[in-house]
């Protein structure tokens, strides 16, 4: 029996209102996100965190003083602990945050205590990013490093259109289309975090991942009457960003007077983007415009096929390897940020 180290990373979240501030300094001062040289980087950090503190505040006001992301995190992994361990070897889960508690340099030292046969890095971002799964990765193998954790570790790198998470995702927008209460069919918007254009044009995969995580999820969902779209949210500053903007796409359903459902396909669980953002000004902004009926799907969370989609991904993994859902890659050639050079 082989006893096995299964690391979940995710973005964290402040506990409190009084790490909202810290909580954007570690976002905005990390490398992949700011791509400036330390002194300067650091700089605009605290100049960001500093602005947006307030603002971010009054978010997390709306939430009860806190994100909801590490609870929700601790759940996924409790479900997933309870599927891996059916089998013969043992697994242990545990949860990496990578701008909040608990950080990499905790957890590592966590599972180096275990003293595992194997570690099993799985980001609980679908889609990679080099904004987002890079970066956790990256902190994870310079912790790790730091203290000697030397066990063959392998590395999921994306899964967008694994099955599980396409068939719980189908299933949430089936629920949520049998709660609409006019007799128009809704517009379907596929909301994903946006990204700044020159982080994509340097070869960064993530919206192209976006759009097989769509395909596939609207392959389950066998709805050819609907219509939909990809867009995406949470665009902060003066860059330009990659569109359709989630905000003009609403005002723009308001001026047709048409019913939109919006599905938040590179969120796996609920957060700032999702109960603030997507329910609170999205759903104001549909109000304010004029949209007839706005619906918002619930994030796949703990859903069960999500779930066995994710043991899948752990137990399928080569030992030692990075790898996509499918082992090899599967970016466009001219992907230049997938962390699988070759084909």
């Amino acid at each position: 029996m082989a006893v096995k180290a299964v690391v979940l990373f995710n973005l964290g979240g402040p506990d409190n209102l009084e790490a909202v501030e810290p909580f954007l300094f570690n976002l905005f001062y990390d490398p992949a996100i700011i791509r400036l040289p330390k002194p300067l980087r650091f700089l605009i950090a605290k100049l960001i965190s500093k602005r947006r503190g307030p603002i971010a505040r009054e978010i997390y006001e709306n939430m009860g003083g806190r994100s909801p992301i590490l609870p929700q995190t601790e759940d996924q992994s409790k479900a997933l602990a309870a599927l891996l361990n059916e089998g013969d070897d043992e697994y242990h889960v545990f949860i990496a945050m990578r701008y909040w508690y608990p950080r990499a340099s905790e957890t590592v030292k966590e599972v180096k205590a275990l003293n595992p046969d194997e570690v099993i890095l799985l980001p609980l971002y679908p889609q990679f990013s080099t904004t987002t799964t890079a970066s956790s990765l990256k902190e994870w193998k310079e912790e790790a490093a730091k203290i000697g954790l030397d066990a063959p570790t392998s590395s999921i790198c994306c899964y967008p259109d694994e099955i599980g998470f396409a068939k719980a995702n189908a299933e949430l927008i089936r629920e949520k289309l049998a709660e609409v209460k006019g007799d128009q069919q809704p517009r379907l918007l596929f909301s994903a975090h946006g990204l700044p254009k020159k982080i994509v044009d340097a070869g960064d995969p993530y919206p192209w991942q976006v759009s097989q995580s769509v395909g596939a999820i609207l392959k389950e969902l066998g709805r050819d009457d609907l219509e939909h779209l990809i867009c995406f949210q949470s665009r902060v500053g003066p860059v330009e960003w990659i569109g359709p903007d989630t905000e003009d796409e609403i005002k723009r359903a308001g001026t047709e007077k048409r019913a939109v459902m919006v599905i938040p396909v590179a969120f796996v669980s609920e957060h700032s983007e999702t109960l603030v953002e997507l329910d609170i000004e999205y759903g104001e902004l549909a109000h304010e415009v004029g949209i007839p009926e706005y619906l918002r799907v619930p994030t796949v969370t703990v859903h069960p096929k999500f779930v066995e989609g994710l043991a899948g991904l752990v137990k399928g993994c080569q030992k030692g390897t990075t790898s996509s859902l499918c082992g090899g890659r599967i970016c466009p050639s001219d992907a230049a940020g997938c962390p699988l050079k070759s084909a």
